[in-house]
Formats: C-alpha cells, sequence, structure tokens
C-alpha cells in the first residue's frame, strides 16, 4: 500500500469519533505500531486535528472531513468494473444510475487517475435474454423489497406451468445469467428464489412487517447450514 493511501486509510478509521489505538490501526495496515506512531505524527503535522498520545488512543476531532473521491487505485477498479457490470445486468434504473456514477467519477478525479479509470480494461457485455421488461421488474422488486410491498407474483416454473404466489420480496440475488427474487413464499410458508425471467407479471398487495423465521438474515443463516 502507498504513503498516501495509508493516511488515507487512517483518517478513514479514526472518522466519526471513534478511539482506535496505534495496535488496531497497524494490525488492519499491516504496517508496525511504529509506522502508525510517524504517520499520526505526519497528519497532525499537517493540521489534520487528531487527538490522543502513543499507548491511549487516537480520535479525529469533530468538523473535519475529506475530499469526495480520495480512492486508491485497487478501489478505483472496483467500482469502474462493479459500474460496468450493473450497466450491463442490471434493472434500468440500476444502469442508468451506474452511467451516472461512471460519469461523476470521471468528472472529479485527477487526470492521472482519469486516464487511469479510462484505461480499466474490465468489461461486461449486455445479455441477450435480459430484456426491457425483465430489467424494469428488477427495479420494481428490489424497490418491493426496501419498502416491504408484498407481492402477487404470476409465476411459470421450468416446466412452463403457472402459479400465483404471494410473497414477501426479501432480496435479489444474481448468478452471473439469470436473477432471482429471493422471498418468503406465503403459499409454501417457506424462502423461495423465484427467477425474474419467469415472473410474468406481479401486483402489490400491501405492506409486509418483518417477522422472525421470515427475514433474509434468517434465509442466509439456514443456507449456512446446509
Amino acid at each position: 500500500m502507498r504513503r498516501a493511501d495509508r493516511l488515507f486509510q487512517i483518517v478513514q478509521y479514526l472518522r466519526g469519533g471513534r478511539l482506535t489505538t496505534a495496535a488496531k490501526l497497524a494490525e488492519r495496515l499491516e504496517v508496525s505500531e511504529r509506522t502508525i506512531y510517524r504517520d499520526i505524527a505526519d497528519l497532525q503535522g499537517s493540521g489534520v486535528p487528531i487527538d490522543g498520545e502513543a499507548g491511549v488512543g487516537y480520535i479525529l476531532r469533530e468538523g473535519f472531513d475529506l475530499p469526495p473521491l480520495m480512492f486508491t487505485r485497487d478501489e478505483i477498479v472496483a467500482l469502474v468494473a462493479g459500474a460496468r457490470l450493473v450497466r450491463a445486468w442490471g434493472g434500468t434504473e440500476m444502469a442508468r444510475a451506474a452511467e451516472e456514477a461512471l460519469m461523476k467519477i470521471d468528472a472529479v478525479l485527477p487526470p492521472a487517475e482519469r486516464d487511469r479509470a479510462r484505461a480499466i480494461e474490465i468489461h461486461a457485455v449486455h445479455m441477450p435474454n435480459l430484456d426491457s421488461a425483465t430489467r424494469d421488474r428488477i427495479d420494481a422488486l428490489e424497490r418491493a423489497a426496501e419498502d416491504r410491498v408484498r407481492l402477487v407474483l404470476d409465476y411459470r416454473d421450468e416446466a412452463g406451468r403457472a402459479t400465483e404466489r404471494p410473497v414477501r420480496p426479501l432480496g435479489l440475488w444474481f448468478w452471473g445469467k439469470v436473477w432471482t427474487l429471493i422471498a418468503w413464499c406465503e403459499l409454501r410458508e417457506d424462502f423461495r428464489m423465484f427467477r425474474v425471467d419467469r415472473i410474468a407479471a406481479h401486483r402489490e398487495d400491501g405492506r409486509f412487517r418483518p417477522e422472525p423465521g421470515k427475514r433474509l438474515a434468517d434465509f442466509y443463516a439456514r443456507e449456512a447450514h446446509l
């Protein structure tokens, strides 16, 4: 890790009024405590309002912030690659937001970093089976999960059999080729995963409240023990 990146990370760890020891910082950044002491001294000398001392811990006083988008090279790669993936494979609104995010990143990066971002050769090809209706449905399902809106799905299984499923949408998973909706199915009284491209239609049917045993965290816990 470059020293400039390390200094930035130290400030990030100290934000929010958290008292953090040099030992913890050294462990996170994989350097010696002596290096952390030197870095803290340099930050203090440059005007960063860090209080504390060796053996006690350090804290960043309120009111100090950093300019946005001070990313490392690896973080820029991750952001650009992720935005390109969402632009190609996400919902309609997701794709639009990803494109706007890429434009904002390009606009605020220093020239050298901007050139690096533009040179990142990680791309995603739009999937032919991801039509506009499916992309719009991805957005709608994501909003329903966030707003806890109960849905009734017109769903077709792999054999083409049509069913109507009242569900509590909990989240979306992307598998590289298809999106699936993770939901609590009120018909089966259990968790189910529905392929988004097999949902012919859906309608809203009120709201739901999270209940123990029917939440996304419960689904993850069960999957972890399978």
